[in-house]
Order: structure tokens, then sequence, then C-alpha cells
């Protein structure tokens, strides 16, 4: 599983990350929830909180928006974009 993140403010990137799972032993939900907080480290971030619009938008649509609704501290950007580029082939 491959997931591209991305920090974005005013409409322009910010910076960008790739998370890369390919363990076979973890389920879909475990790999999302991994590559979140992976991505939260590569950010220097606290991970954000999925509310429910965020998990409904992500089950449909493999991709959600985290603003800072989802952070308890205060974030220097406007959304971390959060989506699947390739899913493992099961």
């Amino acid at each position: 599983m491959r997931i591209w993140c991305r920090l974005i403010k005013s409409n322009r990137l910010l910076n960008d990350t790739v998370v890369e799972l390919h363990d076979d032993t973890m389920t879909r939900t475990t790999k999302v929830y991994k590559a979140l907080e992976d991505a939260c480290y590569v950010f220097d971030l606290a991970k954000p909180i999925w509310l429910k619009s965020n998990q409904e938008e992500f089950i449909c649509h493999a991709r959600t928006r985290f603003t800072q609704d989802n952070f308890i501290e205060s974030i220097s950007f406007d959304f971390l974009d959060f989506q699947v580029i390739e899913e493992d082939n099961v």
C-alpha cells in the first residue's frame, strides 16, 4: 500500500511524503493508521483525530483531508491531504 500525504496552505504544496507499507500481516485499516502515524512523524505533527466525516470520506474515496478541527494543537497549514495511491494486490 502506498499513501500520499501533503500539507497544503493557500492552495500551495508545503511538504509531501509517500508512505509505503508492504506488511501482509497487517489489515488495511492498520496500514492506514500506521501510514498516518508515519507521515505525521515525517512532518513533525501530532496525529490528527479521525472524525466520522473523515472515516466516511476515506471509505468512499480512499482520500480525506485533516483540517484544524482534527488537530488539538494549532497547525500552520490549511489541511493535511491523505490519499491512497496504490492498494495491495491480494
